[in-house]
């Protein structure tokens, strides 16, 4: 054999290696490590797909939900108190205002909208809500209330009542056809002071957006009906504007307010969510370090399993040292043992999290039956299911991860065996 022309990784050290991961059957605990080390590699790599699958999904569902049943940004008056001396809060000639506030280069949609908290009974039971008062040709392009996860009724029958969620209509025990009555305590001003408004509607069209802090309190009522409910006739409270590119919608608020006029301000998505959209990033972070700390205990098994082989082998390697065979050579035959092991758990792994994210509405359905019910609660984490998302660079850094640690403490066993004296290994054989 020829040392100056053996090329790297040649045929004969795959040969090699692969006979040395099968083992024979009274080198059994060799085996034996290298199951261990394969199905460890394959269910951290699982573990991190999956985590990482429903991370992305959650995030995801939960800015969807946001962006899809709620405005970018919301333009209110900051409130002033004019020259008859009367505070003002809200918005008069409006719609010049919208036409204004359209014009600035980004925005799909301007809402005028008049916006109250108020106590909502029926069937005896009561609870409180926040009306939204607008158009049915505005409500109709906020997206996840004209297509819904759920819905009872139609949104085209808007005009003809009110549309409630669906959290709302499980709190009164309510549905379509029913009527709602809403109180609002900034009602009629009377010489003995302000005696609450009460008005009662038709429910026409009920919602579920799949998140429960907008489902449970959310009720919409046509802007006309609102104006004349809430005392804000020939006003409105606030502008509701979606614009192309979520994501900078922090560097228009400054043309969005000029558009809307002096004393205008901006409250943004990310003003509302920031916070927590932040602390999910985190919680991420800090996963991935776990969970690749888990990934890492899963490649020590590799190490193990080498040792063992390496112990175990040591005869045959110094027989093949005296063959000619270099170091280099022994070396990468015990790197390909360990790094094939570290590869098909990895490709195992890979397999596993994606059927897991693929199939988690299944899964999590048994999971739910066998606990009993009641394993998610909405009301806590805000989404009506577990979500789940598959991102090819979740999987990529999985992959670059488990891969980079398997081949990487394979080197160190490896170059053990590589370095070790054949006459030693052969003295007492």
């Amino acid at each position: 054999m020829s040392t100056g022309t053996t090329k790297p990784f040649a045929g004969f050290e795959w040969m090699i290696a692969w006979r040395y991961i099968k083992a024979k059957r009274r080198e059994g605990g060799v085996s034996v490590m290298t199951w261990i080390s394969l199905i460890g590699i394959a269910l951290a790599v699982f573990a991190l797909i999956a985590t990482l699958a429903v991370r992305s999904g959650f995030r995801t569902e939960f800015t969807n939900t946001i962006l899809g049943a709620n405005a970018h940004a919301s333009i209110y008056v900051s409130p002033y108190v004019d020259p008859q001396g009367v505070t003002v809060r809200s918005f008069s000639d409006y719609e010049a205002k919208v036409a204004e506030i359209k014009k600035v280069p980004g925005v799909v949609r301007v809402a005028p909208i008049v916006n109250a908290q108020v106590m909502a009974s029926g069937n005896g039971r009561n609870a409180g809500v926040q009306v939204f008062g607008e158009t049915l040709d505005d409500l109709k392009t906020l997206p996840l209330i004209a297509e819904p996860e759920t819905r009872i009724g139609s949104i085209e029958d808007f005009e003809n009542g009110i549309a409630i969620g669906t959290g709302v209509a499980r709190e009164l025990g309510l549905t379509v056809g029913d009527k709602i009555t809403l109180i609002s305590p900034d009602g009629v001003k009377t010489a003995f002071g302000t005696s609450p408004r009460v008005g009662s509607y038709d429910i026409v069209y009920i919602f579920g957006v799949g998140r429960y802090d907008i489902d449970k309190v959310r009720v919409y009522m046509p802007l006309a009906e609102a104006q004349a409910f809430f005392n804000r006739e020939g006003v409105v409270d606030e502008f509701e504007v979606m614009v192309a590119d979520p994501d900078r919608v922090d560097e228009m608020t400054g043309e969005l307010t000029r558009a809307a006029g002096d004393r205008s301000l901006a409250w943004t998505w990310k003003n509302a969510s920031g916070a927590f959209l932040r602390a999910l990033q985190m919680e991420d972070n800090i996963m991935f370090v776990i969970l690749s700390i888990l990934v890492l205990i899963a490649s020590m098994n590799i190490v193990s399993g080498l040792i063992m082989l390496v112990k175990n082998k040591g005869r045959d390697v110094g027989i093949l040292r005296t063959m000619g065979l270099t170091e280099g050579s022994v070396m990468r035959v015990f790197f390909i043992c360990g790094a094939s092991i570290g590869v098909v758990g990895t490709i195992v792994g890979v397999i596993m999290g994606c059927l897991f994210a693929l199939y988690i509405d299944p899964i999590f359905d048994l999971v739910n039956y066998i606990g009993g019910g009641g394993v998610w609660d909405p009301s806590v984490r805000l989404l009506s299911n577990l979500p789940a998302k598959l991102e090819l660079g979740d999987v990529l850094s999985a992959v670059v991860l488990s891969l980079g640690l398997s081949f990487t403490i394979t080197i160190f066993p490896a170059r053990r065996a590589a370095r070790m004296n054949p006459v030693e290994a052969l003295r007492y054989e």
